[in-house]
């Protein structure tokens, strides 16, 4: 029986692969091998950091909310809970955003939040 080679199938697979693996140091953008293995960890790399990209993002806007929270006299968790207990609904993407560029709105929503939990 005549031996099988890959022909244009395995060409365009490895092919596919190494376009992939353009750009990545040595061996690991020229040897199919080695470009093979550090595509499908860059895959791996890719799938986790999609996610963990939203935890940063929460934990960045909370550390700002924080911030700004003591600059006028209250915690963080005591900040949300009255802002909560106000029933005010503005999520942390908004409050970071306030936060940093307008102090003056912040502070209001810190009041708010302040006459809530001292009534």
């Amino acid at each position: 029986m005549p031996r099988v080679k890959g022909g244009n199938v395995a060409r365009n697979r490895r092919k596919k692969i190494l376009k992939l693996a353009k750009g990545y140091f040595g061996s690991k953008h020229r040897l199919f091998k080695s470009a093979n293995a550090q595509v499908m960890k860059s895959l791996q790399y890719a799938y986790r950091d999609r996610r963990q990209v939203k935890r940063d993002y929460r934990k960045l806007w909370i550390t700002r909310i924080n911030a700004a929270a003591r600059m006028n006299g209250l915690s963080y968790s005591r900040f949300m809970y009255g802002l909560k207990a106000t029933g005010l609904e503005v999520n942390r993407k908004m409050l970071a955003e306030l936060a940093v560029n307008d102090k003056a709105a912040f502070t209001q929503l810190a009041n708010a939040a302040k006459e809530k939990l001292n009534a």
